[in-house]
């Protein structure tokens, strides 16, 4: 099997910067679910069950997989797109139906754009090189909140609530004309087995992709109800959200730049390893920061970095768990991860309610712990 090689150099870019704009959809209600809790006069169990309900579009992309291995990535990745302009319009009729249609509809756009992003870096660039261009990729993510919280906290006290998906619409636009524009379509590998997406996959591609799905849940989980307990616990207003997400998102985007930098020399196992070691210091922190604002923000910092590095380093091994049928795989892995983080957002909202933040601190543990097991099993 030979991969056909990158065509342009603005092309991965073209494609992080898509990712920014969907991921900035997808990570902006996180932070600012005060927010739309008063907007939709709900609760945080409520939206939280409705999010890790919609989580369960993901499962999509089981049947866009097998498409990413016959050539189609920017198809997928331009549909994608068009799926996360249309949930914003959605969202714009301002209740908790509309709301919960609006977020499944950014979930499978959302899931189908990163599996069609990740197929097309697998197919193109060597395993010895992925982590860079994955990490590349993947500062889409860390960059949402770095940049994006700031500026959709400006729009919500600005407009309100609806300001945020109105500029999504837009961004979500201009995507796709870029991505339609500078990212070229066609066949990406030659001579490969075109009977390999029948056969069933080998015993050891299963650690890496539960270990992804995991860490996943791990992280988002935990995330998820972060911005309700820094308001709840510690008084943080709109604002603050804004700019402690703007800082998340400044570690996130160090952690992964670490990814792109150092995970291809230290291979990408260890660095997954190390990521869950330093996720789980960060729960540590959390759990006896008590009535300290400070240590509160330093232990979400801390889980977040180890969270972010240990995700995306996963990635890598997960594209090439089957080479024979990459896009197979990077579509079962995110299938499975997004049942893991359906379950773990509903059961983080109902963990929170009952038990403040510590029950959702043990169940981030218990997947933390689940994903290392996994990775130590996965052949390096």
């Amino acid at each position: 099997m030979t991969q056909a090689p990158l065509r342009r150099p603005v092309e991965l870019p073209a494609l992080t910067g898509a990712k920014l704009v969907s991921n900035t959809a997808l990570r902006w209600v996180g932070p600012f679910l005060p927010t739309l809790e008063r907007a939709f006069g709900t609760t945080t169990g409520t939206l939280t069950g409705v999010m890790g309900t919609a989580e369960l579009g993901g499962l999509t992309t089981l049947a866009s997989g097998p498409f990413l291995d016959r050539g189609h990535e920017r198809r997928i990745f331009v549909l994608g797109l068009g799926a996360v302009a249309v949930s914003s319009m959605i969202a714009l009729a301002g209740s908790v139906t509309s709301f919960a249609i609006s977020f499944t509809v950014l979930v499978v756009g959302v899931s189908n754009l990163t599996v069609a992003g990740h197929a097309w870096i697998g197919h193109r660039v060597p395993y010895a090189a992925r982590s860079r261009a994955i990490g590349i990729f993947e500062t889409s993510w860390a960059i949402s909140l770095l940049v994006g919280a700031p500026i959709l906290a400006l729009l919500i006290e600005r407009f309100g609530w609806r300001g945020p998906y109105v500029a999504l619409i837009a961004g979500s636009a201009v995507a796709v004309v870029v991505v339609r524009s500078l990212v070229a379509a066609g066949p990406v590998v030659v001579g490969r087995d075109a009977t390999s997406q029948r056969s069933r996959l080998p015993t050891s591609a299963w650690p890496p992709i539960l270990a992804s799905a995991f860490t996943a849940c791990a992280g988002i989980g935990l995330f998820v109800v972060s911005g309700a307990w820094l308001d709840d616990d510690h008084g943080v207003s709109t604002g603050g959200l804004g700019l402690i997400a703007a800082g998340f998102g400044a570690v996130e985007l160090a952690s992964s730049s670490s990814v792109a930098a150092f995970a291809d020399r230290v291979g990408a196992r260890r660095s997954v390893l190390a990521g869950l070691v330093v996720l789980g210091a960060g729960i540590c922190v959390m759990a006896v920061s008590g009535d300290s604002r400070l240590v509160a923000v330093v232990g979400l910092i801390v889980f977040l970095a180890g969270f972010e590095y240990g995700f995306v380093s996963s990635l890598t091994l997960v594209t090439e768990a089957a080479p024979l049928a990459r896009g197979k795989v990077i579509g079962l892995s995110n299938a499975l991860g997004t049942l893991a983080r359906s379950g773990g957002v509903i059961l983080s909202g109902q963990l929170y309610e009952a038990f403040g933040i510590g029950g959702t601190l043990a169940m981030s543990a218990t997947a933390a712990t689940a994903a290392l097991v996994l990775t130590i099993l996965t052949h390096p």
